[in-house]
């Protein structure tokens, strides 16, 4: 028997999947993407699979989509139209694979001689993320041609699918058939239209597949023209008549390979990305390789479909009441998902910011199961309105920090809590007294030597953008400063071996290793060194700009407000942070006594830049967008700076080179629409040699 908290949470997400439906399916509105919706309606799914009493009729997973248009004429389809269902991890494609084995193994029971189905064969697809379209053919030419609709009742879109040049309107063989397929609109004519769009004051499309199906939807065939819609054909669904001299109720196609080449022999353009894999183990293989290019593409793709082979093993385990057995959508890892904010907390950052983290359900996103998302800040809080018990979408790109995009209010129940920001926060020690920075959205701790923010800024301090000093993690620097070894910067590098072994886990060989990584970080260049001082609003980029300026770390002690306002990209914030730091007194002596420990490299230092031979990098502006596979982002900024040239966290028309390694992002579009020279990672590399 359900729990009543579980019947209500039933209720809601079917309310909120079948609003989502409508505004998707029927108006053309969605209001979240594919990848959220898909998170609501498997948590939904899954509910009613365990408590298959809270299963009703109505149910959205017990149909296919939303019911047609009223604009359009209605059709019903001659064959019903399924939708797939989903796989979204290597464990979810293994239990396909096993259950398709199982099914297949009924038939041995019949057939002792037959196959053993240890290795199934699979076509494997693209799946494009456009309109499902289905086109019907009388002796060749065409007839009907009707979105998917509800997968019974669809629109009779026929004249608009006329004017899409790569659907034929007689086929190369006079054959009755029906087949399935995808429309979609290209990316780059997607930026067009909505250039038009923006030019005449429309409302924009959120993305290419929402155009497409407003496209499709026009009344007027004339604009659908214009706007260049293109198509990929990839199923047979019912045949009868004479093709290639013979005549026959279907084509013996034995396989998924034969029906699409079919397809194509007779008119049909496919998509030509296809693979036949002969086990599971392929079929993942191929999946992680479109995983790493598919944005390389000018249409959309959201996962690979996988079908097996055979098709009279297709006809062998036929459908459910949704979905074909024999076939699944193994898709892409979400960039959004939902999930639901279990708490809120504060946590205090080494410049003792307070930033508020929600604290999640865990859930998977952008292939990995996260926790936790930032808020940012009390302002962010306030605009999402989001609540402690909220169902929220989620979203994450590539290596950032998850961030809450919006709240589904619609699946609030009324016992969630409204966060409220504290007076007093233990962390920030003394009284715990917070105050919030002048002109800013910020928070922070008043006691600016609390513990916590000690441990941070050590934590900084050590990593890998700052002195890189191996062997030394956020763990050993805890147990350094809770054996009271360490208390700030410069005590790091007064540590002996005798101190080291009288700690836990420690033994000669690893603080051997430690010490002598200690003896290497002494020598540093000043962008690390500043960067390793935790200066509020001094990041990488500006301990860069600042190194340029100053040259060495006694002038930049010294540089005044004005001066360091004239610097582009340092503002009036960062300026006064930066004056602010130096002037305060407690600072001046953790930095003096550090200073004594180490030697800080003078920027001028640098073989590239001091021996007068200026590479072919220097004085170029540099951005990096998508995954190196030679070397880390931090490496290739390393080498970059080496060689004299700039970074830059933005696309503009100061920008020299463009860096596109695998999975580019929104900076590889930008450059492309400025016209900035886009670089392989391999003629990066070259131009690092030169």
């Amino acid at each position: 028997m359900a729990p009543e908290e579980v019947k209500n949470r039933v209720k809601k997400l079917r309310m909120t999947v079948e609003r989502h439906n409508h505004l998707y399916y029927v108006l053309d509105q969605p209001e979240i993407e594919d990848s959220a919706y898909d998170a609501l309606f498997e948590e939904l799914w899954k509910l009613e699979e365990k408590y298959p009493e809270l299963k009703t009729k109505t149910s959205p997973t017990q149909r296919v989509g939303g019911e047609p248009l009223e604009k359009f004429k209605k059709v019903q389809h001659k064959v019903s139209q399924w939708s797939f269902n989903d796989a979204f991890t290597e464990d979810d494609m293994r239990d396909f694979d096993k259950r398709v084995k199982k099914f297949l193994k009924v038939l041995l029971l019949k057939n002792p001689q037959g196959p053993t189905f240890e290795n199934i064969e699979y076509a494997c697809e693209l799946k494009i993320d456009g309109l499902k379209i289905v086109l019907e053919y009388k002796k060749g030419e065409i007839a009907v041609a009707a979105t998917r609709g509800d997968g019974v009742i669809g629109e009779d879109v026929t004249n608009n699918i006329k004017t899409i040049s790569s659907i034929p309107l007689k086929l190369l063989e006079p054959v009755d058939i029906i087949v399935e397929g995808e429309v979609w609109l290209g990316k780059e004519n997607f930026k067009k239209l909505n250039k038009e769009r923006t030019k005449k004051g429309e409302t924009l499309f959120a993305n290419p597949r929402n155009a497409a199906a407003g496209t499709l939807r026009q009344l007027d065939p004339k604009i659908v023209a214009e706007r260049n819609l293109d198509s990929f054909i990839y199923d047979v669904a019912r045949f009868q008549g004479e093709a290639f001299g013979a005549k026959f109720l279907r084509p013996p196609l034995r396989n998924q390979f034969e029906e699409l080449q079919f397809l194509q022999k007779i008119g049909f353009k496919v998509n030509n990305n296809f693979k036949l894999c002969k086990n599971i183990d392929e079929v993942i293989s191929f999946w992680k390789e479109w995983g790493k290019k598919k944005d390389k593409e000018d249409y959309l793709i959201d996962g690979v479909v996988v079908k097996i082979n055979e098709t009279k093993y297709q006809k062998a385990l036929g459908f459910t009441g949704k979905a074909p057995r024999f076939a699944i959508a193994f898709k892409f890892p979400a960039e959004q998902t939902t999930t639901v904010v279990e708490d809120i907390v504060l946590q205090v950052g080494r410049t003792g910011v307070l930033t508020p983290v929600a604290h999640l359900r865990p859930t998977l996103v952008a292939g990995s199961t996260v926790s936790r998302a930032t808020l940012h800040n009390e302002d962010e809080i306030k605009r999402l309105d989001v609540r402690i018990g909220d169902t929220v979408i989620l979203q994450k790109a590539g290596d950032v920090i998850p961030d809450i995009v919006s709240v589904v209010k619609e699946m609030r129940t009324g016992k969630e809590k409204e966060f409220v920001w504290p007076k007093k926060v233990a962390d920030c020690g003394g009284d715990g007294s917070i105050e919030r920075i002048s002109g800013q959205a910020a928070w922070r701790c008043k006691n600016k030597n609390s513990f916590i923010q000690k441990k941070r800024k050590l934590h900084h301090f050590v990593s890998k953008g700052a002195f890189n000093i191996d062997h030394l993690g956020p763990k050993v620097v805890d147990a350094l400063l809770e054996a009271g070894l360490i208390s700030d910067y410069a005590d790091i590098f007064t540590l002996k071996k005798g101190d080291l072994l009288n700690l836990e886990r420690f033994a000669e060989k690893s603080a051997d290793n430690l010490l002598q990584s200690i003896e290497e970080s002494k020598k540093v260049t000043l962008p690390r060194f500043i960067v390793g001082l935790s200066i509020p609003n001094v990041g990488e980029e500006t301990a860069y700009l600042l190194s340029k300026e100053f040259e060495n770390i006694e002038r930049l002690k010294e540089a005044k407000i004005e001066r360091l306002e004239k610097i582009e990209g340092i503002g009036p914030i960062v300026a006064e942070s930066i004056v602010n730091w130096f002037d305060d007194k407690e600072n001046q002596k953790i930095l003096n006594k550090l200073l004594k420990q180490i030697k800080v490299l003078n920027y001028e230092s640098s073989p590239s830049i001091s021996s007068g031979q200026k590479s072919s990098i220097f004085g170029k502006v540099f951005v990096l967008t998508g995954t190196l596979s030679s070397m880390s982002r931090d490496e290739a900024k390393e080498k970059i700076r080496a060689l004299g040239g700039d970074i830059s966290s933005s696309v503009s028309k100061e920008t020299d080179y463009v860096v596109a390694g695998e999975n580019p992002g929104s900076k590889y579009e930008k450059a492309q629409e400025l016209g900035v020279e886009i670089i392989s990672e391999t003629f990066f590399q070259n131009l690092l040699k030169s």
